[in-house]
């Protein structure tokens, strides 16, 4: 299969035109300040920083969109934040090292890589609620569509452990390959979509049978993956300063070519675009979903790592 190498100009234009969507906003978590850059596609313009804990590095959404957690991993804590004001509106303790994080509309799911557990917190009161062990070194999560299921990456075990959200307990653990790290969902959640850094490998996993039913190769150390409603797989390929398309199966469409260590990665959820945090140049890489060309680049803090989009 021929694949086709879409490389980024030296400058900021792009001769592309993204299709922005009417309303939604861009947090990004800049671990080496300590602070969260809030982006506007419409405007085109960072809107807000807002500071958070130490060494953030995680983002998730609520549903609703009125609420972005964000994992501070020094300070072993998770800032939340209204996306109205652009304020923190509390910080919540967790465990060692979080982050991970994803959302249901009644809970958040922190995963702690240091201490080998998922903080629950309710979203309504953002206390702590549960402690759910789950494998070694838990990396990254990702809740399904109806939120009845939350998937998560453990880096130490090489799968992906689902946890049940009504009894709040593991229930199936899903070998992938070496070293999990980024997870992303079909919208349509039938599939799962798994970066494993240790192999230069994506597995696609079919979450009714809950196992893999392909892998990709793609390009060095992928961390990042997400799913644009189309159905198209983005991979950030830290290592090689690259973007691997993907296809709803897994099939390879295309790279993408970026700045210095991409690293996290998330879909608008109009279809519109998709956002790639380069940590080593201070930058996130905005591409068009449908074509997978760079269509922006805005300068972020420093050392992006998680993103979120909001609606």
């Amino acid at each position: 299969m021929v694949v086709a190498i879409l490389a980024v100009p030296a400058g900021t234009g792009f001769d592309a035109s993204p299709r922005w969507p009417t309303r939604i906003q861009v947090f990004v978590a800049n671990s080496g300040s300590d602070n969260v850059t809030v982006y506007d596609p419409r405007l085109g313009e960072v809107t807000a920083t807002i500071g958070v804990g130490d060494y953030p590095a995680g983002v998730g959404a609520h549903p609703a969109g009125h609420r972005v957690y964000v994992t501070n991993e020094s300070s072993n804590t998770v800032s939340v934040i209204d996306t109205r004001s652009l304020a923190v509106v509390a910080t919540v303790p967790v465990g060692a090292n979080p982050f991970g994080v994803a959302a249901t509309p009644t809970h958040a799911y922190v995963t702690n890589f240091g201490s080998g557990d998922v903080t629950v917190v309710d979203t309504a009161t953002n206390a702590p609620v549960a402690t759910i062990p789950v494998g070694r070194f838990p990396h990254s999560a990702v809740a399904s569509p109806d939120g009845s299921r939350v998937y998560v990456t453990d880096n130490g075990g090489d799968s992906v452990t689902v946890i049940d959200t009504r009894s709040q307990a593991p229930v199936a653990t899903i070998p992938v390959g070496v070293f999990p790290s980024g997870i992303a969902i079909s919208f349509d959640g039938e599939r799962l979509y798994v970066a494993n850094t240790g192999d230069d490998t994506v597995t696609v996993i079919d979450t009714a049978a809950a196992r893999p039913v392909a892998t990709t190769k793609v390009g060095n150390a992928p961390l990042g993956v997400a799913v644009t409603p189309g159905g198209r797989v983005h991979v950030a390929n830290t290592g090689s300063n690259t973007v691997s398309v993907l296809g709803p199966t897994g099939d390879p469409l295309g790279v993408v070519k970026v700045q210095r260590m991409p690293e996290g990665a998330a879909a608008a959820p109009d279809d519109s675009s998709v956002y790639i945090t380069n940590t080593g140049s201070d930058t996130v890489s905005v591409l068009d979903a449908e074509s997978g060309k760079p269509v922006a680049r805005f300068a972020a803090g420093k050392g992006p790592e998680g993103v979120a989009v909001t609606s």
